[in-house]
């Protein structure tokens, strides 16, 4: 190989995070921490890791991350797709924001429900229209013979939907992941980082320090 692995280290330079300086609240904690990630410049800040699972393997995949409050993180796709079969079959997911330019990241696990369809419509409405015929011309997952299979599907589609606007397809629509936990990580010195981990106790939100 003729990278050298090993070699590849950095020493992170953060003052860390302490207990006091965490709001009790971890969707507060998160949106300041969106805030600082978006107002850093970073490419996609919204950008992360998902992973689920069924009985036979597991699957991890970059979203985007659409919205959030208090009832948890939501993202959209397409409800045939390998992920969704999975979500299906086990409703329990992870997320992770890899703020890696910032030396955090950002894990959430918890369980995972269907938006309303009227929730999904709102978000849909607000894609350009490529980017909706593109839901509808993509059979996600599916095996393709070529590109040009799928670019003559956007074309049909295309002309299908030429005239007024493009509705939702009735396979297509958001997910959100309900947290159970929330993790913050920073990065510190002598890879002594700082962990703290908010869970989900009798209705209430306590806080752990975590061992590196």
């Amino acid at each position: 190989m003729s990278v050298d692995l090993n070699s590849l280290r950095q020493e992170f330079a953060s003052n860390g995070i302490t207990r006091a300086e965490l709001n009790d609240n971890p969707f507060i904690q998160f949106e300041s921490w969106m805030d600082e990630a978006t107002q850093a410049g970073l490419t996609l800040p919204n950008a992360m890791s998902l992973a689920t699972s069924d009985d036979n393997e597991i699957g991890i995949r970059t979203v985007l991350l659409k919205s959030f409050n208090e009832k948890g993180f939501v993202f959209f796709t397409n409800y045939n797709s390998k992920k969704s079969k999975q979500i299906n079959d086990n409703p329990k997911a992870a997320l992770l924001f890899p703020w890696l330019d910032l030396e955090r990241q950002v894990k959430i696990s918890g369980k995972v429900e269907k938006i309303t369809t009227l929730e999904s419509i709102k978000y849909f409405a607000t894609r350009p229209k490529d980017s909706q015929l593109g839901a509808w011309a993509s059979n996600q997952s599916s095996q393709l013979s070529s590109r040009q299979m799928l670019l003559s599907q956007f074309e049909s589609m295309k002309e299908k939907f030429s005239k007024g606007e493009v509705p939702l397809p009735d396979f297509w629509g958001g997910y959100r992941v309900v947290p159970h936990t929330i993790e913050f990580w920073q990065g510190r010195e002598n890879r002594l980082h700082d962990r703290f981990a908010y869970k989900k106790q009798s209705g209430n939100w306590v806080i752990e320090r975590l061992a590196p």
